[in-house]
């Protein structure tokens, strides 16, 4: 017989998140012109020191046509990029957000979803995989081609590339593994300062989740109750390390200590939009911080340079692409539904690829940053000295 101490120290057998894209059924007959409810495959959440969302979900056909619609121009965009990375007309490093053949990690159900639950209010804020959230809070598909292009229409006006693109709710777009999440948790001090009703999403993948600031900005965030949402997007590797082999508790959510957590199915747009809906209302009620995992993969390789396949089987992966890809699950809800046939689907992509190939002729044809660019935007506008050295002492700009 085992003791009682000896029964606590065995692991606890609990049941793994579902990651399928399309185990949502509906509750009520599927409308056309009026809301229904439909309920969430029962492992579609996971939940630590709080109650788990409600597996019914309210749903509604122009909504989800909408979320589609976002999702399959997010990919098209992020396919022109990869077209134009590998024609050497993107420089530098390019990490991209989609799920074909030729791409990385699918987070178009989790980047549409998370926008779907929140407002034009909240803010959110990521690491370098980041071109989605830029377009949905407020940038233009043109606007971040253009970026990456390092043209003078691009967000940054050129200057930032691919992981230094803003909007006034949209705070980046960051290079530095993990130093994303601690400007989240101040983002929420100043709202809470501020008295606004509003969240802070604090965005990092599993790779950045052993970083010492991502536990600061816990404990700090916990200290003072801010309304900051920790969204960890699991997709299992941290570059080329699995999440096994680099965390000793992969459970993320778990891993706020005093923190509530949830884990949610970050393959089904349904899903991740209850989930992010789930933890803003947790936040903004006063309850504090709260930890959200969304369960993904990454199909390909970390960035452009990466092709994916010396640390994993090539099995792996196609199993994954052909049962876990969240447009392809969207698709079969609305055609199953009875709420959009195959041709109105077609549609939509068609008007998607125009979308996103006009916004890359555009980008194309912006010009190029000047020499006098060089001097603007180091200070915010107003603040600037009446000059600045550049790199020899003959070399100033007065302003």
């Amino acid at each position: 017989m085992l003791s009682r101490r000896a029964l606590t120290r065995l692991p606890r057998l609990t049941r793994s998140i579902v990651t399928a894209a399309d185990a949502t059924v509906p509750k009520s007959e599927p409308s056309t012109s009026e809301p229904f409810t439909v309920r969430l495959h029962e492992d579609s959440f996971q939940s630590y020191h709080c109650d788990k969302p409600s597996l019914e979900v309210e749903v509604e056909k122009n909504d989800l046509l909408r979320q589609y619609k976002l999702m399959y121009t997010m990919r098209r965009m992020e396919m022109a990029a990869d077209q134009m990375y590998k024609a050497k007309l993107i420089r530098g490093f390019c990490h991209l957000a989609i799920g074909q053949a030729c791409s990385l990690t699918p987070i178009e159900a989790i980047s549409v979803g998370l926008e779907a639950a929140i407002t034009r209010e909240d803010l959110v804020i990521t690491a370098y995989r980041c071109h989605p959230f830029a377009v949905l809070r407020g940038g233009s598909i043109k606007g971040v081609l253009a970026e990456l292009l390092g043209r003078q229409d691009g967000m940054s006006r050129g200057k930032g590339g691919s992981m230094h693109i803003f909007t006034p709710t949209f705070f980046g777009g960051n290079g530095i593994v993990g130093a994303q999440v601690p400007v989240g948790a101040g983002l929420a001090f100043a709202q809470k300062y501020l008295g606004k009703n509003t969240a802070s999403f604090a965005l990092y993948g599993d790779g950045a989740s052993n970083q010492g600031q991502v536990f600061e900005a816990y404990n700090m965030a916990k200290l003072w109750d801010l309304p900051v949402v920790f969204v960890c997007e699991n997709n299992k590797y941290g570059m080329g390390t699995s999440a096994e082999r680099s965390s000793s508790n992969t459970q993320y959510f778990t891993r706020g200590d005093q923190i509530p957590g949830i884990q949610v199915n970050g393959m089904d747009i349904i899903a991740s939009r209850q989930g992010a809906k789930y933890a803003r209302d947790w936040v903004t009620s006063g309850k504090g911080p709260l930890l959200l995992e969304f369960v993904t993969y990454r199909y390909g390789g970390h960035s452009m340079s990466d092709p994916g396949t010396t640390y994993r089987t090539r099995d792996e992966i196609q199993r994954m692409r052909s049962t876990n890809d969240p447009i392809r699950g969207l698709d079969k809800y609305l055609q199953e539904w009875g709420l959009a046939t195959e041709e109105d689907l077609k549609t939509l992509e068609k008007e998607a690829k125009a979308e996103v190939d006009q916004a890359v002729e555009e980008a194309k044809a912006s010009a190029e940053p000047t020499e006098k660019d060089l001097w603007t935007d180091v200070y915010y506008k107003g603040t600037e000295p009446t000059f600045l050295r550049g790199r020899e002492r003959d070399e100033v700009h007065y302003y």
